[in-house]
């Protein structure tokens, strides 16, 4: 444990340093001058500071309170050395952050007793915050490894879903990202972007309840298979339901609503403008844009600049106005990614 004394009498400091010194586990320093101490505590830690009221350029207290606005010194055990036993003046002291104090003369046996149990307390006080941080690096890697294990989770049963379906997975991932990317132009905040990019390949899990037969029908589909198409928002909305999760409510709030449209003609609820979950506009906008740029059993794939105009020519009618601009301004982004994973999938 290391002691700061601060005398400006040197043979006093020298008396105060060789009685701590002989307190078994302590380490001394020394300094006659406040100001030099200050700057001392600020470039070395220490456990206990012992300091003299009347010293010139600066007194005691003066130098408690400079001392407690070093963040490495704010809980430091302080003992005040004083001849003066004015009750004012130590209240002044204590209210400044003066732990204890000492009278003049200074006896040596009560300050190898004062300084030890000081010293007890403050080892107590750094194991505890240690210990403090110990404990929250422990939550921390526990929490990113939950973390990690729920978006595994959701990554694994997206896939299981989209091969159902006859993709390969890459339209999940492209869903995602594009979903993130307009979450972000938006200015979103961070924890919701991920839940929206994590949630966002889960908005056809409810297509798990809709027959091969209509999911892979090369052709239109009739009325009646419509009405069991669209079906699969309420499936996914009733696998993901009562979540306890951000992620999962994000979830089940999109495979509900990724199909409502700006303008109120969507399904299945008819929701209009902001009606529509924010995370649902968003959705909508990655799931129709990479649908278009992408082969389907009944469409051949459109460039993305074609898609990128739908989307455009959409805004206030099918999408949202503010995501369309959002997805407008990220279009370097976009085209990017796009142009990337759709030339890979390809070259597969």
């Amino acid at each position: 444990m290391h002691v700061l004394v601060v005398e400006d009498n040197s043979i006093n400091l020298a008396v105060l340093k060789t009685i701590v010194s002989r307190i078994p586990g302590c380490s001394v320093s020394g300094l006659e001058d406040p100001l030099e101490a200050l700057s001392f505590a600020g470039r070395t830690p220490c456990d206990l500071v012992l300091v003299d009221f009347n010293m010139p350029r600066m007194n005691g207290v003066q130098f408690v309170q400079n001392l407690r606005e070093n963040p490495t010194h704010a809980h430091v055990p302080v003992i005040m050395i004083t001849a003066d036993n004015d009750r004012d003046l130590r209240i002044t002291a204590i209210e400044a952050g003066a732990t204890d104090f000492l009278n003049k003369p200074v006896d040596p046996d009560e300050l190898k007793v004062r300084v030890t149990n000081l010293l007890k307390l403050r080892k107590a006080q750094v194991e505890l915050a240690n210990r403090a941080v110990w404990l929250t690096r422990e939550v921390e890697a526990a929490t990113k490894e939950l973390l990690l294990r729920e978006e595994e989770m959701i990554w694994r049963l997206a896939r299981a879903i989209e091969y159902r379906d006859g993709g390969t997975g890459e339209h999940i991932n492209r869903v995602a990202a594009i979903s993130r990317i307009v979450a972000e132009e938006l200015g979103l905040d961070r924890n919701h972007c991920r839940d929206i990019y994590l949630a966002a390949p889960l908005h056809d899990v409810g297509k798990i309840g809709v027959s091969d037969s209509i999911l892979n029908k090369p052709g239109g589909l009739d009325s009646a298979e419509t009405a069991a198409m669209r079906e699969h928002v309420n499936y996914g909305a009733n696998i993901l339901a009562d979540g306890h999760s951000n992620l999962l409510k994000v979830a089940a709030s999109i495979a509900k609503s990724h199909h409502e449209r700006w303008d109120g003609t969507g399904y299945p609820d008819g929701l209009a403008g902001k009606d529509i979950p924010i995370e649902g506009r968003i959705a909508a906008i990655a799931d129709v844009f990479d649908a278009l740029c992408t082969d389907r059993p009944y469409k051949r794939a459109w460039s993305l600049d074609r898609a990128r105009e739908h989307i455009s020519s959409e805004a206030g009618a099918h999408f949202d106005p503010q995501c369309v601009a959002a997805f407008e301004r990220a279009w370097p982004r976009i085209a990017d990614y796009m142009s990337e994973t759709v030339s890979e999938a390809r070259s597969a």
